[in-house]
């Protein structure tokens, strides 16, 4: 079993920066990719960024695409959403998710194995 632990949320200003963090942990953790959701209060739950964990190809959301870098450490085992110039939209409960097995574009909730609780971010205007 894969457990995943969301941190780095906050509330913040538009224009600030915030880093979120998310732990993953388990017997045999080796994730084919991992990503990043967020759900707003009344929205469904929206994509925002993946990586492979090999290869660290990533993928973006149009709207974050140039504010937002995912990146990892495969070492730690530690998923991070580094999110720039923010905005009043950006706020939203984010989720990490963990995928096992190999698919071409992760990019959808379906194709994820494993979900943390997920972190809440506040950007006030």
């Amino acid at each position: 079993q894969v457990q995943l632990v969301e941190s780095g949320g906050g509330l913040v200003h538009t224009g600030d920066s915030l880093r979120l963090s998310c732990a993953a942990s388990g017997r045999t953790f080796s994730p084919y990719a991992m990503g990043w959701f967020r759900q707003a209060p009344g929205k469904e739950r929206e994509f925002v960024a993946a990586i492979r964990w090999i290869g660290l190809t990533t993928y973006y959301r149009g709207t974050v695409k140039g504010r937002f870098t995912i990146s990892r450490d495969n070492v730690k085992n530690t998923l991070y959403l580094q999110m720039n110039s923010l905005k009043p939209e950006d706020t939203a409960a984010y989720y990490c998710a963990a995928r096992s097995g190999p698919i071409l574009v992760p990019t959808t909730q379906d194709d994820y194995d494993y979900w943390g609780q997920g972190t809440q971010v506040t950007v006030s205007s």
